[in-house]
């Protein structure tokens, strides 16, 4: 047997094992770039939701309370926001939409009949809940980006990643005041 009969399968199997395994990164690579874009997609619905409850929050205390008018054009405009903004937009909408749900607790903690009205106590379990979702889907953003941007930066995948363009995705940062629940109890 000639040593090239055996060589030159040996070398078509790596040539081909090492395809196949950059075949895999690039899967993984958009399979992760993916999923980070599905989640954001979950957190901008979740947002939505929250600024839905909210107007209808607004909605309760304004038969008990003067309300402006800006804050609820103001609920308007985030809600139109929300599915156009990216990591950055979408830690600007959640911050001013929990200011806005704390000055509309606020207003409705003036009012010990709204309090105990059972629509805005469903309203604020509600709201309870929606925060949860938020965070559980920004962990699993972060989480995503996380070992997406660590494949940009790492040997082979780094290669992988250069040769398609891709850049690392932001993180969802949230300031921290902002990182705590808002107040939800009236």
């Amino acid at each position: 047997m000639d040593v090239t009969t055996i060589l030159i399968p040996i070398i078509a199997v790596v040539f081909v094992a090492a395809i196949l395994y950059f075949i895999s990164i690039y899967n993984r690579l958009y399979s992760l770039r993916n999923s980070a874009e599905a989640t954001l997609g979950q957190i901008r619905v979740a947002l939505k939701k929250r600024l839905d409850m909210i107007e209808q929050l607004v909605d309760v205390v304004k038969s008990y309370a003067k309300f402006e008018k800006e804050t609820l054009e103001r609920i308007t405009s985030l809600r139109t926001e929300v599915f156009k903004a990216g990591a950055a937009g979408l830690g600007d909408i959640d911050r001013e939409s929990r200011m806005i749900l704390n000055g509309v607790v606020a207003v409705a903690e003036n009012y010990p009949t709204l309090r105990a009205s059972e629509p805005a106590q469903k309203l604020m379990e509600a709201i309870r809940d929606v925060e949860d979702e938020i965070a559980r889907q920004r962990y699993t953003y972060n989480n995503i980006t996380q070992e997406f941007n660590t494949m940009l930066d790492t040997i082979p995948s780094k290669f992988v990643a250069s040769w398609r363009r891709m850049v690392k995705l932001e993180y969802l940062k949230f300031e921290e005041e902002v990182e705590k629940r808002p107040e939800t109890k009236l």
